[in-house]
């Protein structure tokens, strides 16, 4: 047939897809200003107790706040070293800034709010306000 030569062809053309592309990988990363944090959020005893995943984060790069009954967890995390493009096959892990607000199910005593971190695991435990303490007594006027 004219015009096709002897690297022409569907098996060629899917022989194509499995070479290595020229182009460097994209920088997923850069698509996002910030990462979100996946949390874990269950009562025990008399506590709320927070967990989330912020491997490579370090406690002074780790940010919490209450305002209400809004948490809001913020940090970084930086990569160690840093890698050539063409010697990435796979980039998955988000590094850089991540934040994540959630908002809580119960009245909290933030001023005893603890948090720590362990092997990569934030745990940030919220001791809840007891529904006697929430009352407040209403004076009468005449």
């Amino acid at each position: 047939m004219p015009g096709l030569d002897a690297k022409s062809g569907p098996r060629y053309d899917i022989d194509d897809m499995f070479k290595p592309s020229p182009q460097p990988l994209p920088d997923w990363n850069a698509a996002f200003e910030e990462g979100q944090l996946s949390v874990d959020i269950f009562r025990e005893k008399n506590e709320l107790v927070i967990r989330s995943t912020v491997a490579g984060a370090k406690p002074e790069d780790i940010d919490i706040s209450v305002h209400g009954d809004l948490l809001t967890i913020r940090g970084k995390r930086e990569m160690e070293r840093n890698v050539d493009e063409d010697d990435w096959y796979y980039r998955e892990c988000y590094w850089g800034s991540f934040s994540r607000s959630v908002v809580l199910p119960y009245d909290v005593k933030t001023e005893q709010a603890e948090a720590s971190l362990k092997n990569g695991v934030l745990e940030i435990r919220l001791p809840i306000v007891d529904i006697a303490e929430k009352g407040v007594k209403v004076t009468v006027k005449e």
